[in-house]
């Protein structure tokens, strides 16, 4: 009896341990799963404090700060009074901290600001192009330094739209041509480039990085759509290699009274065919949003940065109707906006009110910037031998000002190797018949005009007369382009981008009842803050044949 009982105790022990290590292993493979599907959760804490010493890390005389935002891309969440948080992660999160006003973070070496910590214990997924390696566990205490720093109400930002270089060619018409005209800025706390920092090569954004170091401020990016991982099969996914070099493709910070949101609006794959990208939000993107701006003091100035802009011109459908109607919701509950885009490489000034579906008196707007590259380094080859690249409706290259003073602001757009003066470009024949009437006409491409702004011209000194707002294509431009397509000989460089009409120009008469000889054109310009600017040229009257 007590041998049976021996062996069916034996048998009861075997059967127990085997549904134990069966349990073991049916757990690990639960756990396996949800660390692949990034769902596995836990808590990231620790402190956001006063980095008195700058060295990055929390010693026992440096205090927490209290009310500072820390974030995982999705939640947002405010230190206590200790300057302790704590924040729910999965196994792909960046923790990052969103900068109070009157505090600064440093910057690594190339002038990246360090804001963030990536949380990927397992890496990224392989691809082309290398993402984050394996992070592995969360340290016990993840901390953020903030440094004191006086920042004044009144301040200015420095943009980019699109360097997009293709090669390294390229990379040095982007260095010499943009970079060395700002190298050693100052009284600009920090820039900001608007997407398509490279141009499907992620193997150059190390050398897009070392160029703009150049300029020599904290330097601050987002996510074009030339900066994807095009073998992701998941929008989450996209942004491994970016995220590997920059940091989070969504954040926020704040300077002076101006809070700034960047985001990642492009949608990888495009979900309605899986072909191709869209512009748009994941919801997470959108809760962020959302969340943020929960915290956020409704005197602010709220700036958004993306790349692909709200609306796109000739009711293109290139941005997601539901995505951009829960923005407006958010959005609308702040009396102070504006966003600024990229991707297009025309510059524009876009309005959205009610009518648009935002649903405020003053309506939201929307800059969408020239580009550094131009016409994708395109055109002839100026004296240095960099491309003049201007881009399809007039605008040469450039890039942006913003001013800001409270929660108001300016915009100014800087071309590339002109003088600040540089506002306007005025195509007029240069020789018309006397007493002839004549089609042709006095255009005036104004970069940074707009429908609304006024554009007055007189003749020698005449009275001043309103020019007429037209959406035409700049003869200017069709010049440019029109000289590659008569050359009899090939011209250095690349043709330019066929014209498309310009948001930004106005057209005046060419009065032929004039005395014979030169008559001179003045241009006077008005644009939506009240800046006036002038242009002048002219034109030669003769008898006709």
């Amino acid at each position: 009896m007590m041998i049976l009982t021996q062996k069916f105790g034996g048998i009861i022990k075997l059967i127990k341990t085997k549904i134990y290590k069966m349990k073991r292993k049916i757990l690990s493979l639960v756990t396996f799963l949800l660390c692949l599907s990034g769902f596995a959760q836990t808590k990231a804490n620790g402190y956001v404090f006063e980095d008195k010493n700058q060295n990055g890390k929390k010693d026992h005389n440096e205090p927490g700060i209290a009310n500072v935002s820390v974030s995982n891309g999705q939640e947002v969440i405010i230190t206590d009074t200790n300057g302790k948080y704590e924040i729910p992660v999965s196994n792909d999160n960046i923790i990052f901290v969103i900068k109070p006003s009157g505090y600064t973070v440093k910057t690594n070496e190339n002038n990246l600001p360090q804001f963030y910590y990536i949380h990927k214990p397992n890496g990224s997924p392989e691809s082309e192009f290398a993402g984050v390696k394996p992070t592995g566990k969360l340290p016990k205490s993840l901390d953020f330094g903030l440094i004191p720093s006086e920042e004044k109400e009144k301040f200015t930002a420095l943009i980019f739209g699109d360097p997009q270089p293709y090669n390294l060619q390229e990379i040095e018409y982007f260095a010499q041509g943009i970079v060395a005209e700002v190298e050693g800025i100052k009284d600009i706390p920090f820039g900001l480039s608007l997407g398509d920092l490279v141009g499907n090569d992620l193997a150059l954004f190390n050398p897009y990085i070392k160029a703009v170091k150049k300029v020599g401020i904290p330097w601050y990016n987002l996510m074009g759509n030339h900066d994807m991982n095009f073998d992701a099969t998941e929008d989450h996914l996209s942004d491994e290699t970016y995220e590997a070099y920059f940091g989070p493709a969504n954040y926020a910070f704040n300077y002076g009274k101006v809070h700034f949101i960047v985001m990642d609006d492009i949608l990888y794959p495009d979900p309605r065919d899986m072909k191709g990208y869209l512009g748009g939000f994941r919801k997470d993107q959108l809760d962020f949003i959302e969340n943020d701006l929960k915290l956020v003091s409704k005197d602010k100035l709220v700036v958004l940065a993306w790349h692909i802009p709200l609306f796109e011109p000739e009711g293109n459908n290139t941005f997601r109707d539901e995505d951009r109607e829960r923005l407006f919701s958010i959005l609308s509950e702040f009396p102070h906006t504006l966003s600024l885009s990229a991707h297009t490489h025309i510059q524009r000034q876009d309005f959205f009110g009610r009518e648009q579906g935002f649903n405020r008196d003053k309506p939201h707007h929307e800059y969408n910037v020239g580009t550094t590259s131009g016409d994708w380094y395109s055109g002839k080859l100026n004296e240095d031998g960099i491309p003049i690249s201007v881009m399809r409706d007039g605008t040469p290259k450039g890039y942006a000002f913003i001013h800001f003073d409270g929660n108001s602001y300016e915009t100014d757009y800087k071309v590339a190797g002109e003088n600040e003066e540089f506002q306007m470009k005025v195509f007029v024949p240069k020789v018309v018949a006397k007493g002839r009437r004549t089609q042709a006409g006095i255009f005036v491409n104004f970069f940074m005009g707009s429908k609304g702004d006024e554009v007055l011209y007189r003749i020698d000194e005449g009275e001043w007369q309103p020019m007429q707002f037209t959406e035409s294509t700049d003869p200017s431009y069709e010049l440019l382009v029109n000289e590659w397509d008569l050359t009899e000989e090939l011209i250095p460089g690349r043709r330019s981008s066929n014209p498309i009409k310009s948001t930004h120009l106005w057209r005046g008469n060419i009065p032929t009842n004039l005395e014979t000889g030169k008559h001179t054109i003045e241009v006077q310009a008005k644009d939506m803050f009240g800046k006036i600017y002038n242009a002048t040229s002219s034109y030669t009257l003769e008898n006709a044949l």
